[in-house]
């Protein structure tokens, strides 16, 4: 079959199964690697240690090094919705693309689907490989390559008339497919809103990022204690963060208001309440995320982001379920949780904090507990009878 008879077939039922672009692009060496590696060698990826791997760092060189019989590459984007910020009011946020649905499990069986159709049409198996946010590529120059958008300087892919909200999905395939034109032109401009928007000064100049001052990377990839000083800046995001997306003007005057619906939430409003899921155990937290994004951050990690939230949010409503979680099972909920006392600042912490401390036995947390009394005492609040 001629390839660009049969790559418009291939755009098509793409389409129909629910991808809001499709582009095809031809392996090659990519032009953004030597920015990744100096990005690699900066330690810029925390400690996303997987990344650093260098049999893992040299496939990205060129998509044949994944797949060497790789003649051809389609480039997918599945769109969610626009987010809304004053449903957030009083609530944890959570990132737009993690309403509902956990994307890799949704897009997984379309992107089987749409190998089966492409079969069908050549009448013979065809090699291929797929992956979203998945494989050791470089994903958003291969959709640069193939006509979808260009590299903003959040790092995020844009397209002009659709924006920032859709998630990228590759098939590497060894059949021949017309190639698309790539996207030539950079149209972020002198525009540094999403510079100047970051609560943690996460965005570097190269459009790349810091992980390690991400609130994407703080809330679902880092395991461990979230530095003090960020935390005061993470606001009340619980899992990702959309801030720099929010603030983008593609975003704000293209960006489609509704994605695809398997990632909006169920029911009722995406943010959910501090408190009540701050009493989730592992049972509940398993039964709630159940083929969900958060599962990725675990009850420890989820719960350690709702307590920062509730700090941040200085009110003293918060106090009663924060002195309950200094005597949750995990040692990083215990101790974020007494920070978040001393942030919200109200005599009636110290008596809990007091409390937790002379049971307390882990040394990272009696340390929390000190401090936040400390800052208790210095903010007037109370003291010792």
């Amino acid at each position: 079959m001629d390839a660009s008879k049969l790559s418009a077939q291939i755009k098509k039922k793409a389409r129909e199964l629910g991808f809001s672009m499709a582009g095809v692009c031809l392996p090659g060496e990519m032009a953004s690697y030597e920015r990744y590696a100096e990005w690699m060698e900066a330690g810029y990826q925390a400690d996303m240690d997987y990344l650093a791997r260098e049999k893992q760092r040299e496939k990205r060189l060129d998509p044949r090094r994944v797949m060497p019989d790789c003649k051809s590459i389609l480039v997918l984007a599945a769109p969610y919705s626009k987010p809304d910020i004053a449903q957030a009011e009083g609530r944890g946020r959570v990132a737009a693309y993690a309403w509902g649905k956990d994307y890799h499990e949704v897009l997984k069986g379309r992107l089987q689907e749409l190998v089966e159709f492409i079969e069908k049409q050549v009448g013979e198996p065809v090699a291929n490989r797929s992956y979203t946010d998945t494989g050791p590529i470089l994903e958003r120059e291969l959709a640069q390559r193939a006509g979808l958008g260009w590299i903003g300087k959040n790092s995020m892919l844009i397209n002009p008339a659709q924006g920032s909200y859709f998630l990228l999905a590759e098939i590497l395939l060894g059949i021949e497919l017309a190639p698309d034109n790539a996207f030539a032109s950079d149209n972020c401009g002198t525009c540094t809103r999403c510079i100047e928007a970051c609560p943690t000064d996460c965005i570097l100049p190269n459009r790349t990022l810091d992980a390690a001052r991400c609130i994407s990377y703080l809330t679902i990839e880092n395991k461990g204690s979230i530095a003090p000083d960020l935390r005061a800046q993470m606001g009340n995001w619980i899992f990702g963060c959309d801030i720099c997306q929010q603030v983008c003007p593609w975003n704000v005057r293209f960006a489609p208001q509704q994605g695809e619906p398997l990632f909006e939430a169920a029911e009722g409003s995406p943010y959910p309440v501090l408190d009540e899921h701050l009493n989730l155990n592992q049972v509940s937290f398993a039964a709630i995320f159940k083929g969900r994004p958060q599962k990725r951050a675990k009850r420890r990690g989820y719960l350690r982001n709702l307590t920062v939230a509730m700090g941040n949010s200085g009110s003293t409503d918060h106090l009663a379920g924060l002195a309950r979680s200094l005597g949750d099972e995990e040692a990083l909920v215990r101790g974020h949780s007494a920070w978040a006392i001393g942030q919200i600042g109200d005599s009636e912490g110290i008596g809990p904090l007091e409390e937790a401390l002379e049971t307390e036995r882990e040394s990272e947390v009696r340390g929390e507990i000190k401090a936040a009394v400390k800052r208790l005492r210095q903010a007037g609040a109370g003291g010792m009878g």
